[in-house]
């Protein structure tokens, strides 16, 4: 079994690859990771609060690794930080990092990149997989997962904050993927078959910044 990392968005793409990982015989998932912005203390674009992503790894039963990156972070500065990182998990005899990426061939080369000069095998479990049929199989294997930001030009600012659903899917025009890879919109998972349990959550704020509308996804009970 090829010990691995998994790329962790905290939305309904990264969990379910962790949910295709967890089927596959020659694979043992020994962590996640993912990157916040260190000002918010959020994962980027999804606004998840680290809590969230403690819980959620906490659901999957498998550690989390947090890595911190400035509010305003150059090319460099990210290489930088993610590089050190690599060199890392590759002295911890990590074999493969996974990704939950779909069908953007640009960020999938980018990743390849990353860890061309390492021995780390790229992965991309959900790669071409048609996403209408994608999110299909997601919603009736009972994925949960909250839309916690979204691109105001693309989809109407109301759905911030509204669960992911078929329903929701088919109010939005027919040019939104409906897995919103092309940046439309962002979820965070709260359940689903690659959780032992669900996380509760409420809804707290919904604000405007910069063309996108965030809305504050917040685990219950917090410990």
């Amino acid at each position: 079994m090829k010990k691995t990392y998994l790329s962790w968005s905290s939305g309904k793409d990264s969990a379910w690859a962790l949910y295709q990982l967890q089927q596959n015989p020659n694979i043992d998932i020994v962590g996640l990771f993912t990157t916040i912005n260190e000002k918010y203390n959020r994962a980027a674009m999804h606004g998840t609060r680290v809590e969230m992503l403690q819980r959620q790894a906490d659901a999957a039963g498998l550690p989390i690794e947090i890595i911190k990156l400035p509010d305003v972070c150059s090319n460099e500065e990210y290489e930088s930080i993610i590089g050190s990182f690599i060199e890392d998990v590759q002295k911890k005899g990590i074999e493969c990092i996974a990704f939950g990426d779909l069908f953007l061939e640009d960020i999938r080369n980018y990743r390849k990149r990353q860890l061309k000069k390492t021995k780390i095998e790229p992965l991309f479990p959900l790669w071409k997989i048609p996403t209408d049929n994608l999110a299909k199989q997601m919603l009736e294997s009972n994925l949960e997962a909250y839309i916690s930001c979204v691109d105001k030009k693309k989809v109407p600012k109301a759905v911030a904050g509204k669960k992911w659903s078929q329903a929701i899917l088919n109010e939005l025009s027919k040019d939104v993927d409906p897995c919103g890879e092309n940046g439309e919109f962002h979820t965070i998972v709260v359940n689903g078959p690659m959780f032992k349990n669900s996380i509760p959550i409420s809804v707290g704020e919904i604000v405007e910044k910069e063309g996108f509308v965030f809305a504050d996804i917040i685990p219950k009970n917090s410990y």
